[in-house]
């Protein structure tokens, strides 16, 4: 056992688990004490001429990725990068982002997993709670100036020293490309850069922080997750083998790769068996060029209908096994068309937090079609308790959903408040989502009813509603905001924003609204998409806003304009 602090958590960073718990985990070969990019290596050694990632541009093979991200961790570390120092990511799917992740973790560092989408709103408040040394971008970004984002950041952020990039040939002033710290013009003995990231990573302790995830957001901007590296592995193989993917298998991820979905389910269950994993933009001329190869996807209710509605894509999925289905109830018409004697369908639940659970292939369809799953692995623990309460409710009967086990953290990273509202006393996390459980078959499964927490989900990504309202009042003419999920067939759900107006000013309009947002720097998937006007607003019997009543008021405004009747 590797006995050196190096990154080991610490109480003022991170809540460590119960020493009874860890030795639980050890015992039964669950926790190990090889780091992420050890574990990376080992399976690299054994597949070496296999595919690791493609993409429509590239391709890559084990041995390639293993050696050109030894090669990066070198370049890194000759950057003045120490291990357990934090880098912010902003990139998108590619081969050059999966580069970008091993040859941090290979380095040492611990990548903090944002999204290129984020803006100035989010990105300052994260660097503020993680203080990252350096921050990955990719410049050619289109859906705004992340040049110039980082700008800012590094301004207002006093730990930033290095700004990286990927996919440019023209880096901004002062930023360093990781094309030029891997290039093979570099005179770099494969031999040297081996033994430098070993000498590294057996100086990290494999219950040290490996990531920060990000939470859906409390009242405020995301918070952050502490990943362990060997929890966070062993999460992802076992999401895997629950999945029945193997090394024969492809795995396609076409939301963003560095989020916890896509490393857990895409990049490392993809790795942690020798498979591949496949990574394209969710359109269908990139997603063409990959889909022969692809044995497994995840889709969303917005993924499903781009599939279907073009037939060249849907045919060139023919060798699909498996489709996970995540975000939304799974329709008839989803079943119709995809399942097939050869192809199942089956749906997964989980959460930056930890806890994950998958419906088994081998389950029947009215589990499959109905239930979120099971727990994927056997420490895990699921508690149905009252909400706000530590009283459980029996089967049959809803109520929220708690969880703890080797996968699930036990407290989010410098947040000692956040953390006692989130966790019961014996250390469950209270994941705000209301479920049943339904026994079946000696095992319990789960269906989702509702949540609690105040998010609305637009096509995976969660918004916080408090978050959104906060910054709405914040506009001269609002005096009041609610913000509500409104129903959409592409998305799951979009957000509109009721709105209470000053005294004597007039509702903003969507486009105001949307303008207002976007210049203070808030992330465009997280902007109402309709403003709905009020006089006041209904409450509960304990005067708070009665967002159920909202959101069957906007559910009926739809309906009606659908049927023509508004």
């Amino acid at each position: 056992m590797k006995t050196t602090s190096e990154s080991a958590p610490t109480p003022e960073t991170l809540v460590p688990f119960p020493e009874e718990a860890v030795r639980r985990y050890r015992a039964a070969g669950v926790w190990s004490d090889r780091t992420l990019a050890q574990e990376f290596r080992a399976i690299a050694g054994e597949h070496p001429g296999h595919l690791a990632v493609i993409a429509p541009d590239a391709r890559l093979t084990y041995a390639e990725l293993d050696r050109r991200t030894d090669r990066l961790a070198l370049g890194l570390r000759d950057l003045g990068l120490r291990p357990g120092e934090r880098v912010l990511l902003q990139v998108t799917n590619g081969v050059w982002a999966v580069l970008a992740w091993y040859g941090l973790l290979k380095a040492g560092l611990v990548p903090i997993a944002t999204l290129a989408l984020h803006r100035r709103h989010e990105i300052l408040d994260i660097a503020r709670q993680a203080e990252p040394v350096a921050h990955l971008i990719e410049p050619d970004f289109r859906s705004h100036d992340l040049v110039a984002l980082a700008a800012e950041v590094a301004k207002a952020q006093p730990t930033l020293r290095r700004l990286l990039t990927i996919g440019t040939a023209t880096p901004p002033a002062g930023a360093i490309t990781l094309e030029s710290l891997e290039s093979a013009d570099r005179p770099v003995d494969p031999a040297v850069a081996r033994a430098a990231v070993e000498e590294i990573q057996d100086a990290i302790r494999g219950d040290a922080l490996g990531v920060l995830q990000l939470s859906g957001g409390t009242t405020n901007t995301p918070k952050l997750i502490p990943r362990l590296h060997t929890e966070y592995w062993y999460n992802a193989r076992t999401y895997a083998e629950a999945i029945d993917l193997d090394s024969t298998g492809t795995v396609v991820h076409l939301l963003p790769m560095v989020h916890n979905a896509g490393i857990v389910c895409g990049l490392h269950a993809a790795h942690a068996v020798g498979g591949c994993v496949a990574l394209a933009a969710p359109v269908p001329a990139q997603l063409k060029v990959i889909a022969p190869q692809v044995t497994h996807a995840m889709l969303s209710p917005a993924l499903a209908a781009m599939v279907t509605q073009d037939a060249g894509l849907f045919d060139a999925l023919a060798g699909l096994r498996r489709l996970v289905w995540v975000n939304g109830p799974l329709s008839a018409d989803i079943v119709a068309r995809f399942e097939t004697p050869s192809r199942t369908i089956i749906q997964m639940f989980g959460m930056g937090e930890g806890m994950c659970m998958v419906t088994p292939a081998a389950a029947p369809a009215e589990i499959r079609h109905r239930t979120v799953g099971t727990p994927i692995g056997p420490f895990d623990e699921v508690r149905v308790y009252a909400p706000g309460t530590e009283d459980p409710v029996p089967p049959g009967t809803p109520g929220e959903l708690c969880a703890r086990g080797p996968v699930t953290i036990r407290g989010y990273f410098r947040a000692p408040e956040r953390n006692a509202e989130a966790f019961t006393s014996e250390g469950f996390y209270r994941t705000g989502d209301i479920v049943v459980e339904i026994p079946h078959g000696g095992r319990s499964f789960y269906r989702l009813q509702d949540r609690i927490k105040d998010l609305i989900n637009r096509g995976g990504e969660k918004v916080n509603a408090a978050e959104v309202e906060n910054l709405l009042v914040r506009h001269p003419a609002v005096e009041r905001a609610a913000l509500v999920a409104m129903p959409d067939e592409r998305l799951g759900e979009r957000a509109c924003a009721f709105i209470v107006p000053k005294a004597g000013a007039r509702v903003p309009g969507l486009g105001e609204v949307q303008r207002y947002l976007d210049g203070i720097g808030v992330a465009k998937f997280k902007w109402p998409e309709r403003i709905e006007p009020l006089d006041e607003f209904p409450l509960t019997n304990v005067s708070k806003v009665d967002k159920r009543a909202l959101r069957a008021r906007i559910t009926e405004i739809l309906a009606a304009e659908k049927t023509g009747d508004a």
